[in-house]
């Protein structure tokens, strides 16, 4: 193991990156499995969890931090991937597991909740362990935790970690909903929504529910977070207008309160607390690159973290864990050219120890920045992204990607190292990500803005963006193309659609091509909270949803298309490819280049089919837009 000594507030020459002259890195590179997805520390700081990827599943092993040897491995099985690791005491974890068909795939299904011991001894599945989310682990009582549950009404039981036995503690007159409890294990809050999709905030007074907060899908916020060490006031994401939220510490009674950390662009991210007394040291916020707003920086464990943050230059620094005694932080590095690496950093040493990179494979140094843009759109919106230009290029008049991301409402793209926009900038392309309208992180009002428009206004904000990287000399505006994947697929041809004569040509992924066709095939329909979304985003009529749709709309779409598709995929099923394919050929536009694999889903997870897929996306770009 190689160890690292942390001065802190200083910056390490040794981690500055090497400026090299970019190669043509093979294509598996970039998209083969990274080493782990996932590092959990055990509250004593003895031992460690690791989330592995291993092709179409995602197993576990445990290490002891000391000589990291292994002390327990999991695996569940084909399709079934271990995604989150919760530790309930020293010795004791549950798991959650998920199922996915595809790379892209969020949960397609409740995933599965199990629990076992360190060494693997003790394992149990847990009933309906999906439903459960843990809300508070009760440190003076290891074997009871406090967990809830959303049947008809959201529950909070106690449960006993060894057996999974539970004892009803309270409901709320809810559909869903999120408990809160202050540091003795006391109920003082519930947060969820109603049958139509009303947010509402309930807190507790005695054996009764009061109504503190209430406000439409997509407007005003008023959610608590946790309580502040006096066990009396709370802190509270807090939006009046839908704007991007704040932290506001509130005292119960009167409800009156001040504001002790905001961000004008984005919502809160991340929230690190102290070990000892649960004070909220500092709030983290995704706008541009990663940064921390520290509130107590007085607080001793304030110094430690701020100083492991400027120990990592040109890095974004995520905590990922600290033992109950404030000594072991479980220290998460990485940037744009870097996938990332885990320390552990002792407090009482003074060191951090490396414990494993993601992809060890990759070379910073060939990699490509990720500048974060800001950019006003046609009407006036500030809208927030990012360029990735090649690393051996001078920046100026490139062939441009245009890459929406998925979701649509909910996700956006990050500061973070991305194999398919690394991929395209080392073969010579730039990369633009827009968080148009619509896009998660950036309040309730910029994302419900996006409602109804996903053919229109959210297009139109990725058009402005497109015309932004022309003005400013970053991109060729006669070689641009679009290529995106699920939403992204669909605003790659959308895109077209609403500007046909922009585009050189254009790659949907897994892409939704006819809006009505989503509210008939594909697992979102299937679930009565699938139907409310769907009814809620899209056009409300049916000529709206065939003018937002590619597949209505082939006449305007002239340029080269290059079509991929799983054919197991649930979420996008294989009729949205097909009806977009048929309906391009009957219009003597046939699909220049098509990738159907028959046993992929939503995104390919084998790295054969993906650097076929990958290659060939290349070769099309090259021959449309490409340098020569």
């Amino acid at each position: 193991m190689k160890q690292i000594a942390l001065v802190m507030g200083l910056a390490f020459a040794a981690l500055l990156p090497v400026h090299a002259q970019a190669r043509e890195v093979p294509v598996g590179d970039f998209f083969k499995d990274p080493e782990f997805t996932s590092v959990s520390l055990s509250p004593g700081g003895e031992y460690i969890t690791v989330s592995k990827p291993q092709g179409d599943r995602t197993v576990l092993a445990a290490f002891r931090v000391a000589d990291m040897k292994l002390v327990g491995k999991w695996d569940y099985g084909a399709g079934r991937h271990i995604e989150r690791v919760v530790w309930v005491n020293d010795q004791r974890f549950f798991m959650y597991l998920t199922w996915k068909t595809g790379r892209f795939d969020f949960r397609v299904v409740t995933p599965d909740l199990h629990a076992s011991n360190v060494d693997g001894t003790d394992r149990i599945e847990i009933p309906n362990g999906g439903f459960y989310s843990i809300v508070d682990t009760l440190d003076e009582d290891p074997n009871w935790i406090l967990v809830q549950r959303s049947v008809d009404s959201p529950y909070l039981f106690r449960m006993n970690v060894n057996n999974a036995r539970t004892a009803t503690v309270a409901s709320a007159p809810l559909r869903f909903g999120s408990f809160l409890v202050d540091h003795d294990g006391s109920l003082r809050y519930v947060a969820g929504e109603d049958e139509k999709g009303n947010n509402i905030t309930l807190q507790r007074d005695g054996d009764t529910w009061t109504e503190v907060h209430r406000s439409a899908m997509g407007d005003t916020e008023r959610s608590p977070l946790m309580f502040a060490p006096d066990g009396k006031n709370a802190y509270f994401r807090v939006s009046d207008h839908g704007e991007a939220a704040s932290i506001h510490l509130i005292d119960p009674a009167t409800g009156q309160g001040k504001k002790v950390s905001s961000n004008a662009n984005v919502d809160p991210a991340t929230y690190l607390t102290s070990s000892d007394d649960r004070s909220l040291l500092a709030v983290g916020y995704a706008d541009g690159m990663p940064q921390y707003d520290f509130i107590d920086r007085e607080h001793e464990e304030s110094r430690v973290l701020a100083g492991l943050v400027n120990a990592f230059p040109e890095h974004a620094v995520s905590f990922r864990g600290m033992s109950k005694d404030g000594r072991f932080i479980l220290v998460n590095t990485y940037s744009d050219t870097d996938p990332g690496s885990y320390y552990l950093y002792d407090r009482q040493k003074g060191q951090a120890k490396f414990l494993l990179s993601a992809m060890q494979w990759i070379k910073p140094s060939e990699m490509s920045e990720m500048r974060p843009i800001s950019i006003k759109s046609r009407d006036g919106v500030l809208l927030h992204g990012y360029i990735t230009t090649p690393r051996n290029s001078d920046g100026r008049n490139l062939p441009l990607i245009l890459h929406p991301h998925g979701g649509p409402h909910g996700p956006r793209d990050l500061w973070r190292f991305d194999p398919e926009v690394q991929f395209l900038a080392n073969r010579g392309y730039a990369v633009l990500q827009i968080n148009f309208r619509g896009s998660g992180g950036y309040g309730n009002k910029f994302e419900s803005m996006g409602y109804r428009s996903w053919g229109t206004t959210m297009i139109d904000d990725m058009t402005d963006a497109v015309d932004w990287a022309v003005r400013d000399g970053i991109a060729d505006a006669n070689r641009i193309c679009t290529y995106g994947a699920s939403y992204g697929g669909y605003a790659a041809l959308q895109s077209v659609v609403r500007n046909p004569t922009k585009y050189k040509c254009t790659v949907g992924y897994v892409g939704v091509y006819s809006l009505p066709l989503m509210k008939t095939d594909g697992d979102i329909p299937q679930s009565p909270s699938g139907m409310n979304y769907l009814n809620r985003v899209l056009p409300q009529s049916a000529s709206e949803q065939q003018a937002q749709s590619a597949v209505y709309n082939v006449d305007k779409i002239n340029i080269p298309v290059m079509l991929v598709q799983g054919g197991k995929d649930e979420r996008v099923p294989p009729s949205q490819y097909r009806a977009l394919k048929e309906a391009l050929t009957k219009a003597g536009k046939p699909v220049e280049v098509d990738v159907l694999e028959a046993k992929e889903g939503h995104g390919f997870y084998d790295l054969d089919n993906q650097i076929n897929l990958y290659t060939k996306m290349q070769a099309f770009f090259d021959k449309h837009i490409g340098k020569n």
